[in-house]
């Protein structure tokens, strides 16, 4: 097969683009603020407490690093059991948490980020864990919060439809959406930060793997989606912030 069809998309996994770039004309050489590094999130919405992410993972996740990667494998098939809210918090910090803030408009989490730009948000479809209504979320790590969007039963129905009618999202307890706002990233990198983006939402997802892997749970990570339909699940414009990758999570069910 002639890979001529295939050059201009491949074009994007190089780092070429980076010697095509005038840094000097960044936002950030220029001395515009950067993007804030969390969404702001209206005084209206319900927020819930959640319980210290960092401690959650020192309590419950002592399985070996070494055993965790040896049996790391995508699971499809969940059982009826609810998260607690504790495994939900280990999980969040595990895939988001914030270790050091540097300033206002950065920080240090518990996955790597180009530049800690970290250009994510986490939704989260809530379908069973304990003490929450099935709905729509959102994480705010550096409040320990979530943000509660919507109460809607069944939702979990929805993702799946969203993501042309794979049906074990929607057995899933909870299912982590991840949307990217490639504002924060284009503020240091201009053209340069698509790529970087891409790569760092591999390291969001394999931390989500890991830390399923100490909690009895399990999760399978999907990039096949309809675009505009999980947008519009999230309430996202499209844009400036999309859908970018996402993952169901349950408790380990036995394959038939």
């Amino acid at each position: 097969m002639s890979s001529q069809r295939f050059e201009e998309r491949r074009f994007f996994l190089k780092d070429s683009i980076r010697q095509m770039v005038d840094f000097r004309r960044t936002g950030q050489s220029q001395g515009l603020p950067a993007p804030p590094p969390q969404k702001p999130c209206s005084a209206e919405v319900v927020r819930i407490d959640l319980p210290d992410g960092q401690k959650a993972l020192a309590k419950l996740g002592e399985l070996p690093l070494g055993k965790a990667i040896l049996e790391r494998e995508s699971i499809r098939h969940y059982t009826s059991d609810s998260l607690s809210l504790e495994e939900l918090s280990l999980l969040l910090w595990a895939t988001q948490g914030v270790r050091k803030v540097l300033d206002r408009w950065s920080a240090l989490r518990a996955v790597p980020s180009a530049g800690a730009r970290h250009a994510f948000e986490t939704y989260l479809v809530i379908e069973r864990v304990e003490s929450l209504p099935s709905g729509l979320y959102r994480y705010l790590p550096f409040d320990g919060q979530l943000a509660q969007l919507s109460i809607r039963p069944r939702i979990g129905r929805e993702a799946a439809a969203a993501c042309f009618g794979q049906g074990f999202i929607a057995t899933a307890a909870v299912t982590f959406f991840w949307t990217a706002i490639p504002a924060r990233m284009e503020w240091r990198y201009d053209m340069a930060a698509h790529k970087v983006i891409a790569i760092d939402v591999g390291h969001v997802c394999q931390n989500l793997y890991l830390a399923c892997q100490s909690v009895g749970a399990g999760t399978c990570a999907i990039a096949a989606y309809d675009q505009s339909a999980c947008d519009r699940l999230l309430g996202v414009d499209g844009i400036e912030e999309f859908t970018i990758y996402l993952a169901p999570v349950g408790k380990r069910g036995i394959i038939p």
